[in-house]
C-alpha cells in the first residue's frame, strides 16, 4: 500500500509539473506575440530622426520597460503583495509617460501594456480602477503629446479592452486552479475514506475474535499444569474462533475483490459528481451475467473512472454498456470515453496491464489510448458464454 501510494504521489507531481510546463511556455508564447506591437516605438528609434543621445536613453527606457513588464505577466499566476505590484505599475506608467513626452506619439502604445499587466497582476477589485486610471493617464499625455490626438482613439479602446480582459484572464485562472486543488482533494477523501471504511470493517470482524482468542489462550496457559483436559477444551474454543475469524475475512475480502456493475455505475456516478465531471451513464446493468465476466467489467469501470477522477482533467465523461453478437456467441461491451488529458503518455501502467490480465482470464479484450484531439476511451469485452 505505501509503495501504491507513493506511485500515486509521483504521477501527480509528474502530472502537475507537465501542466505547470505547458501553461508556462503558453503564457511565454502569448506574451511574446503580443510584444509586437512595440514595433512603433522600435521604428521611431531606428528612423524618428532622434539624436544619438535620445536614441540610447530611449532604447534604455524601452528595455527597462519591458523587462518590468514581463516580471509583471508571466508572475501573474502566482500570489504577489498588492503593493509592490502597484509599484511596479506606477513605475511603468512613470517610464510610459516619459518616454511619450520625450520621442512622441508612437511611445504612446506603452499605456496599453501598463494597462495590460494591470489586469493581469492585481486583483479584481483594485484592477477595475487601475484600468481606467491608466485609460486616463494615456489620454492626458495623448493631448500633451504633438499629434498624440490622431493616435488616442485608437489606443483607448485597446487599453480598457486589454485591460479588462487579462483581469477576466486572471479570475478564470484563479478559478481553474481551485478547481483543481478541489478535484484532487476530493480524490484524497474519496481515498481516505476507502481506507477507513476497510478499517473499520477488519476492526468489527477481528476485533472480537482476536480479543476472545487473547483471552482463552491467557486461560489454557494457566489451566495447562493442573487441569489438561480444560486446557484442551480451551484450545478447541481457539481453533473454531480462530477458523471462523479466518471466514469472516475470505467474505470480507471477497466482498472486496468482487464487485458488481449495479454498485459500480453508482459509486462512479457518485465520485464522478463529486469531482465535478458531467456523467452520462446507464441507469441499470444487464442482469444475469456471468460472475466472472461481471466482475472483470466491474474492475474495468472502476479503474477508468478513478484515472479519471485522479489524472484526467476531464469535464465530461460517458460509460456505455451493450450487448451484441458475434460468430463465438454474445458479447458484452464496456466503454468509457472521457474529454480530459489521457494521462502523461508514459504507456499503459499497472492498473491497465492489470485489468488485460482479468479480462483475458475470462476470455476478454481490453483497448484503451487517446480517442481524437482530447480525450481518453477505454473499451472492455467479455463474453457472455464460456470463456475459451
Amino acid at each position: 500500500m505505501a509503495l501504491t501510494k507513493e506511485a500515486d504521489d509521483g504521477a501527480g507531481r509528474a502530472g502537475r509539473v507537465a501542466d505547470n510546463n505547458r501553461h508556462k511556455t503558453a503564457r511565454i508564447v502569448w506574451t511574446g506575440i503580443w510584444l509586437f506591437y512595440l514595433s512603433a516605438p522600435v521604428t521611431d528609434l531606428i528612423s524618428g530622426g532622434h539624436g544619438t543621445t535620445a536614441r540610447v536613453l530611449g532604447a534604455l527606457g524601452l528595455a527597462s520597460f519591458v523587462a518590468w513588464y514581463l516580471v509583471l505577466v508571466l508572475r501573474a499566476a502566482r500570489e504577489m503583495d498588492p503593493r509592490r505590484v502597484l509599484l511596479s505599475l506606477s513605475v511603468l506608467a512613470a517610464l510610459a509617460t516619459v518616454l511619450s513626452l520625450a520621442l512622441g506619439r508612437e511611445w504612446l502604445v506603452l499605456f496599453v501594456y501598463v494597462a495590460i499587466a494591470s489586469g493581469a497582476a492585481l486583483p479584481g477589485t483594485i484592477s477595475r480602477w487601475t484600468v481606467p486610471g491608466t485609460t486616463a493617464l494615456l489620454a492626458v499625455t495623448a493631448n500633451a503629446v504633438p499629434d498624440g490626438d490622431a493616435y488616442l482613439a485608437g489606443l483607448l479602446i485597446p487599453a480598457l479592452m486589454g485591460g479588462f480582459a487579462m483581469a477576466g484572464v486572471r479570475a478564470m485562472i484563479r478559478t481553474t486552479i481551485e478547481l483543481r486543488e478541489a478535484r484532487a482533494t476530493v480524490a484524497q477523501l474519496a481515498a481516505n475514506e476507502e481506507r477507513l471504511r476497510m478499517a473499520r470493517d477488519l476492526h468489527d470482524l477481528l476485533g472480537h475474535s482476536l480479543s476472545l482468542i487473547t483471552l482463552k489462550s491467557e486461560l489454557a496457559g494457566r489451566m495447562l499444569p493442573d487441569h489438561p483436559d480444560r486446557a484442551a477444551q480451551q484450545v478447541a474454543d481457539i481453533e473454531q474462533v480462530s477458523r471462523q475469524a479466518l471466514v469472516d475475512v475470505r467474505e470480507a475480502v471477497s466482498g472486496y475483490r468482487r464487485p458488481t456493475l449495479p454498485g459500480e455505475l453508482a459509486g462512479a456516478r457518485t465520485a464522478l459528481t463529486a469531482a465535478g465531471v458531467m456523467a452520462d451513464l446507464p441507469v441499470d446493468a444487464p442482469e444475469d451475467l456471468p460472475e466472472e465476466a461481471e466482475t472483470a467489467l466491474a474492475w474495468s469501470l472502476r479503474e477508468a473512472v478513478t484515472n479519471i477522477v485522479r489524472h484526467s482533467g476531464a469535464r465530461r465523461c460517458t460509460v456505455t454498456l451493450r450487448t451484441f453478437q458475434t460468430l463465438e456467441g454474445p458479447v458484452l461491451e464496456l466503454t468509457v470515453a472521457d474529454d480530459g488529458s489521457g494521462g502523461t503518455g508514459e504507456g499503459p501502467g499497472n492498473g491497465l496491464a492489470g485489468l488485460t490480465e482479468r479480462l483475458e482470464a475470462v476470455g476478454g479484450t481490453l483497448s484503451a489510448g487517446p480517442a481524437g484531439r482530447t480525450g481518453f476511451r477505454l473499451l472492455a469485452r467479455v463474453p457472455l458464454g464460456s470463456p475459451s
